[in-house]
């Protein structure tokens, strides 16, 4: 007999998790008892105790997992660059991640009445989140105050991702958008720069075409507007943030060589040539081309293990977006 042809099986575990947010709703989080869940859900109470170890588990449990394998993940990690594995392992946290009843719960915490409980498991998973990131970046070498400031940072930058893709419909986007935006807040500390007699660098750039070059790099490319100044005779300046910056000097020789693994040849370095790290290049590629960039070269794997691609911006520069795809 062929066998029938629709929506799979919900499991106990996600029957138990949809029965429960649903009451949570309908009568509050304090009011709901296991015996409650079970009944919505047509299980039994030892089926419960199989997947949660209390009410709150519920809401936590995908994120709980993903902690246990960030986790497994750094303890196992040996890579020279502890700062590097750990922004891999909490990227990949988003890898899959879909939409749960955590998600519900914190966009739903006032009509359920859990504010004060999700803060409290909030802080818990912070904390051990730190305390992961922080062990990982001991063993690479971080003095134990750098490495527990960090941790604390890390942590906190997960629970704000999740926080904010919750809140923006996390059914309409992925939560690895948005853990990659607060790595660009927590990265730095895990990988603190030598503090030199530069406290800033900013690359000036004349554009004549000025409200689309505005357009482009602040709207397109995604670099915030910091300031924005004007002055006597149309004078207009616009100042955008973009993460961390760096000053990277190379030789002809190295020069060469990056062109030919970056293009096909047929597009070599200007003599200063801008590059962004992206969270990812093919999809930043897309985005640039529609918005009015030329591609001078499609994204590739470079032997370091970043996807770059380098293409044509208003304003007249040269652009290299790469993303780094971890340790090769």
């Amino acid at each position: 007999m062929a066998s029938a042809i629709g929506r799979p099986r919900a499991s106990s575990r996600e029957t138990l998790a949809e029965a429960a947010t649903e009451l949570f709703l309908e009568q509050g989080f304090e009011a709901t008892s296991i015996v409650d869940i079970t009944t919505r859900a047509g299980v039994s109470r030892s089926s419960f105790f199989n997947y949660f170890g209390s009410k709150s588990d519920i809401l936590w449990a995908g994120l709980d997992e993903q902690i246990g394998v960030l986790q497994e993940r750094l303890a196992a990690d040996e890579d020279t660059d502890a700062a590097r594995a750990v922004l891999a392992a909490v990227r990949a946290i988003g890898d899959g991640f879909i939409p749960d009843s955590l998600a519900l719960g914190i966009v739903s915490a006032t009509a359920m009445g859990i504010v004060d409980e999700l803060e409290r498991e909030a802080a818990l998973r912070r904390a051990r989140i730190a305390r992961v990131v922080a062990e990982r970046l001991a063993r690479g070498g971080a003095d134990r105050l750098h490495a527990d400031v960090a941790g604390a940072a890390w942590g906190g930058a997960v629970l704000a991702a999740i926080d904010a893709w919750a809140h923006d419909g996390a059914g309409r986007t992925s939560l690895a958008r948005f853990l990659a935006l607060a790595a660009d807040a927590a990265a730095p500390v895990s990988s603190p720069v030598p503090v030199g007699e530069v406290a800033q660098l900013r690359v000036v750039v004349q554009a004549a075409a000025f409200e689309q070059t505005l357009a482009f790099y602040r709207d397109v490319v995604g670099m915030p507007q910091a300031e924005a100044y004007e002055a006597d005779g149309g004078a207009r300046v616009a100042i955008l943030a973009a993460g961390r910056a760096t000053l990277e000097i190379a030789n002809p020789a190295q020069v060469d060589f990056i062109d030919r693994v970056e293009t096909d040849g047929d597009a070599p370095s200007d003599r200063i040539r801008i590059a962004l790290e992206v969270a990812d290049t093919d999809a930043a590629v897309a985005r640039l081309d529609a918005g009015g960039a030329e591609v001078e070269a499609s994204a590739r794997v470079t032997p370091w293990n970043s996807r770059n691609a380098r293409l044509r911006g208003p304003g007249g520069l040269q652009l290299t977006l790469f993303q780094e795809l971890g340790p090769a």
